[in-house]
């Protein structure tokens, strides 16, 4: 069976900076997969190569047994990419831009009304399709989005942070969406800076960082390979350094504890790996009074993807990347709110 996205030996350049240095992957046909990474590691370059909106240095994309450099224009009507920023015309209304994209993806007329109202239909969109989409919130509009890249219904659907600055109401009908698409067959690619939507949403992950795949596999099999339960500590409020480093390796001598990480981006606090055992969180507690450093914080709680991302890369994905999103949903809310 041919791979709904296969991607071999990828490389990248920008003059002397090296994008993506070995991207390998592969997609199986009505899967949902997550693509993580910090800010600059690859991620980006990945998918607009698979888009064909870069050619790559090296390497060979497929999209259904496309080949992407070879034949960009078919390969284009397997594909479709939903971008993080959305872009609409104000003066029209959701139907005629749905009009308008049916027309230039030269949809058929017979069958252009069916499929428009389909995706009104599955994206609960009938309330407000027919006003003008200069008047919509940010849930109308990547709702809107959705459904122009799915009017020519490609073979797979590329979402770059589908979610990003919506309410809860709306990030619920998104992911409900997505996994309508799952059960009708189509393969979608996601990136996201929100753990916990990739960990609901994808059969399998892939970790990209410094433009290589450090990480893959299903969200349950990633858990496992981390091990034990996680106990996340401050010893105050802003912790120094060497305090953290002394308590690092205090922790880290006993028995029941396998592995401790110095969490700079959460202010020094320390994420440790721990057996599965009821007298873990007690020991640990006990071992810091004992040395003078008790603790200001403490939880202890079963694996999570974010926790499989911080043992690949070091760093937290929500701390160091939500940060810009964040920022990022700010300057948007801004300007929605100055016109």
């Amino acid at each position: 069976m041919v791979a709904a996205v296969r991607i071999e030996a990828l490389q990248k350049r920008y003059g002397q900076v090296e994008a993506v240095k070995d991207v390998s992957l592969t997609i199986e046909s009505g899967e949902v997969f997550g693509l993580l990474g910090p800010n600059g590691a690859g991620k980006t370059t990945t998918l607009r190569c698979l888009c064909t909106l870069a050619t790559p240095d090296a390497g060979l994309i497929e999209v259904s047994g496309v080949s992407v450099v070879k034949h960009p224009k078919v390969a284009r009507q397997c594909l479709g990419y939903v971008a993080q920023e959305v872009a609409l015309d104000k003066v029209l209304t959701g139907r005629e831009l749905l009009e308008l994209q049916a027309a230039l993806y030269h949809i058929p007329a017979k069958q252009m009304g069916d499929r428009i109202q389909n995706l009104i239909t599955m994206l609960d969109m009938s309330d407000w399709i027919d006003q003008r989409s200069g008047t919509y919130s940010g849930g109308m509009r990547r709702r809107l989005d959705l459904a122009t890249g799915l009017l020519h219904q490609p073979d797979v659907l590329v979402l770059d942070e589908p979610t990003v600055g919506l309410d809860i109401e709306s990030r619920v009908v998104v992911w409900d969406f997505i996994r309508k698409l799952r059960t009708q067959g189509t393969t979608v690619l996601i990136t996201s800076h929100y753990l916990e939507e990739i960990d609901a949403l994808a059969d399998r992950v892939a970790i990209i960082d410094k433009g290589m795949v450090i990480a893959s596999g299903s969200p349950s099999e990633l858990k496992d390979k981390v091990g034990g339960d996680r106990i996340t500590l401050r010893l105050r409020e802003f912790t120094p350094h060497d305090e953290a480093q002394a308590a690092q390796s205090l922790l880290q001598s006993l028995d029941c504890v396998q592995d401790v990480i110095i969490n700079e981006v959460q202010g020094n606090s320390l994420n440790l790996v721990v057996k599965s055992q009821s007298d873990a969180l007690m020991r640990v507690q006990t071992a810091l009074k004992q040395a003078g450093l008790p603790t200001f914080g403490i939880a202890q709680s079963r694996p999570s993807l974010d926790d499989v991302y911080l043992a690949a890369t070091g760093t937290t994905l929500t701390d160091a990347e939500m940060a810009a999103a964040s920022a990022r949903d700010s300057k948007q809310y801004r300007k929605e709110n100055m016109r």
